[in-house]
């Protein structure tokens, strides 16, 4: 692919951005904010399927009611509140804290104080017994956290108390106790627009996994409703076999259709920076790999992807950074979030985690894709 960042390519997308800079529809309540488009939104080419519309750092460094703001993975909308949410990951002692952030982030600001995730006996999780890195909101309202650290997916009732969590396989536990490796678990968290299914991603690879090392697996749940049918239970009914670009990690997923997936891959080269890429990935009819040991034997089970864009070769909007980068609109970009709007044109917003560091960035960077 040539590289657009010379010529700073300016292309026209059908794009259903809000007035706000923001993608949505209103068929889906749980990740689309808004119902009104500007059809001819403009973008800046990073290639022939996706462009940047805007970034904003507003977050960054930011003292709010004398708590700092940063460490941030994982990235939702709140259909209830009306307002994205983002999770903090894992900062020492510190309690685990969940983020409202407005509705409009190409300028996001935290909306009150931070709440608290709690165990069910209310003592507070921390960056000690927590690395909470992915995050989705579920149809009825609560809250679905991945932590690295077991991992465990965690769900949260709306004032923030665990009423439950679902069930990871041993496999997945981190070595000595299964075959993952440490602070390389459950990067990503998403759940379909039907709200049928949730879906966690790895960002490495299982030992039992061998070959090139690329090879990833992806929980699915499907959701049953429960008794009193308040809500619904999902259980896990598959794992899926996917494989990263060499060098690559999962950073994070989005679901945006039936089966249809958007994974962030990232990578971090101190004499480059950050790479960042958008890869699509239909799994509606992937077969289940949960009985194979070693991946690296079927690879016929492994899905196919799409890339959309190398983020990377994306025009830098201007943008400054504190460390060394190709491109200095790259950070350490963690979190994604998907918004449809009209035929297969999506707006896509990625934040990066600033992992309370001074050269990092807290930066959401807005683009808009034709996803297949």
């Amino acid at each position: 692919m040539p590289n657009l960042r010379s010529g700073l390519a300016t292309f026209v997308l059908t794009a259903v951005l809000s007035t706000s800079g923001l993608a949505t529809v209103a068929a889906n309540p749980i990740n689309n904010p808004m119902q009104d488009f500007d059809p001819m939104a403009r973008a800046a080419a990073c290639s022939p399927r996706a462009g940047a519309v805007d970034y904003s750092d507003a977050l960054d460094k930011l003292v709010y009611d004398d708590i700092q703001v940063g460490g941030l993975s994982g990235l939702a909308w709140d259909w209830r509140s009306h307002s994205y949410l983002t999770v903090v990951d894992n900062q020492d002692s510190e309690p685990s804290r969940l983020w409202s952030i407005g509705d409009d982030l190409s300028q996001p600001m935290p909306t009150g104080d931070p709440m608290v995730l709690t165990s069910p006996s209310g003592h507070a999780y921390t960056g000690e017994t927590a690395d909470n890195e992915g995050l989705t909101v579920l149809p009825d309202g609560r809250y679905a956290v991945s932590s690295e650290t077991e991992p465990s997916i965690r769900i949260f009732g709306r004032d923030g108390v665990q009423q439950g969590e679902l069930k990871v396989p041993d496999r997945f536990r981190v070595a000595p106790d299964g075959q993952a490796a440490d602070n390389a678990t459950l990067e990503g968290l998403t759940t379909s627009p039907d709200g049928g299914t949730v879906i966690a991603a790895m960002e490495g690879t299982l030992t039992g996994d061998t070959g090139d090392g690329n090879y990833r697996r992806l929980l699915v749940y499907t959701a049953s409703h429960s008794k009193h049918r308040r809500h619904s239970e999902y259980r896990l009914t598959k794992q899926v076999g996917y494989r990263v670009d060499d060098g690559m990690r999962i950073s994070d997923v989005a679901a945006y259709g039936h089966g249809k997936l958007l994974i962030l891959e990232a990578a971090y080269d101190e004499s480059i920076g950050n790479t960042i890429k958008l890869q699509s990935a239909d799994i509606s009819d992937a077969p289940d790999v949960s009985g194979w040991s070693d991946l690296a034997y079927v690879p016929w089970a492994v899905v196919d992807k799409s890339l959309i864009a190398d983020v990377t070769d994306c025009p830098d909007l201007g943008a400054t950074s504190r460390e060394l980068q190709s491109n200095p609109l790259m950070d350490n970009f963690e979190a994604m979030t998907v918004r449809r709007g009209r035929q297969h044109t999506y707006s896509i917003s990625l934040l990066s985690d600033d992992n309370f560091n001074l050269p990092q960035t807290t930066r959401i960077l807005n683009l808009v894709a034709d996803l297949p």
